[in-house]
């Protein structure tokens, strides 16, 4: 995996951002498990809660062509070191247990993450089977 690529797409992303009420532009760029890459912005609706962020915009992408495997994301923000917010986490969660995700400011400015780092005891979609398991055996 390059990462510098990947952040190279993420600060691409960040230029298209729809910002005009926070002007905070945020970009992201993921790779699936299957080596493609998605990327996504920030956009911000007067009303704020249909505000979309950036990573949640790449991920969506995503899962709309057929990828549901998150191998790695790359965030950019305005901030020094902008990290996912946590429904963001979540999301990125969902379809990205083990993924890698990388904050940055540059190519060459940029820390690295497993995601269980910055959610850890976190709940995805096994848990609920587990549930579910034990439900049956309940019965």
């Amino acid at each position: 995996m390059d990462k510098k690529a990947l952040i190279r797409k993420a600060l691409d992303a960040q230029k298209m951002a729809y910002v005009p009420y926070s002007n905070f532009h945020v970009g992201a760029a993921l790779l699936t498990e299957d080596d493609e890459i998605f990327t996504g912005c920030n956009i911000e609706i007067s009303s704020y809660s249909p505000t979309i962020c950036a990573e949640r915009t790449a991920i969506f992408k995503a899962i709309s062509e057929g990828h549901q495997k998150v191998k790695a994301i790359a965030i950019v923000g305005d901030a020094n070191f902008t990290y996912p917010c946590g429904v963001c986490r979540q999301v990125i969660r969902e379809f990205g247990k083990d993924a890698l995700v990388i904050i940055a400011n540059s190519e060459d400015d940029y820390k690295e993450y497993k995601l269980d780092e910055l959610l850890p005891y976190s709940f995805g979609p096994e848990n609920l089977q587990e549930l579910e398991n034990r439900s049956e055996k309940n019965v």
